[in-house]
């Protein structure tokens, strides 16, 4: 379970730090236009990290 744990951790550090650069990279487009492409890849993204914060704080409560 310690296992599991540390490996949601470090994919939940790791999306972090691809959001972190992808969102303004899509932001700082020629124009609107590569938001209106992205906006449903964006979503996913933030869909998926709150999902990666809330299963560590489970996983957090059963391993400590």
């Amino acid at each position: 379970m310690n296992l599991l744990f540390q490996f949601v951790v470090f994919s939940l550090l790791i999306f972090s730090f691809i959001l972190a650069i992808g969102i303004p990279v899509v932001f700082s487009g020629p124009s609107t236009l590569s938001w209106k492409k992205n906006k449903k890849k964006i979503f996913i993204g933030i869909s998926l990290w709150f999902l990666l914060v809330f299963l560590v704080g489970i996983i957090n409560s059963v391993v400590v």
